[in-house]
């Protein structure tokens, strides 16, 4: 019995580029095959797909070697962010405080 063909969407967002393939696999498939399977590792030198997070609609996935996608599923890989937004936040916050405190 041969195994029905679904298609998914992966896309990756590098800081200069931005990627999305229609991709087409077997039903089955895990997350981390069909991203495989894409070709966009041999795109971007830098994407590592053992460590960089992978996702669905925005959530990240757990076990991306065991979540088997479905029909219509956008997988996501996540690169790592240049600044934590917390402490961004922070930084930006103190700032505008000694800046208020300057001038009353």
């Amino acid at each position: 019995m041969v195994e029905p063909v679904i298609e998914i969407e992966v896309v990756y967002a590098a800081v200069d580029r931005q990627i999305l393939r229609v991709v087409r696999v077997t039903s089955g498939a895990t997350v981390r095959a069909a991203v495989i399977a894409s070709g966009i590792a041999s795109e971007f030198p830098e994407l590592n797909l053992a460590e960089f997070p992978l996702g669905i609609f925005g959530k990240v996935v757990a076990d991306p070697d065991a979540r088997v996608i479905q029909v219509g599923d956008r997988i996501e890989i996540y690169r790592p962010l240049l600044a934590d937004p917390k402490e961004v936040r922070r930084l930006r916050a103190a700032k505008a405080a000694e800046a208020k405190a300057r001038n009353p």
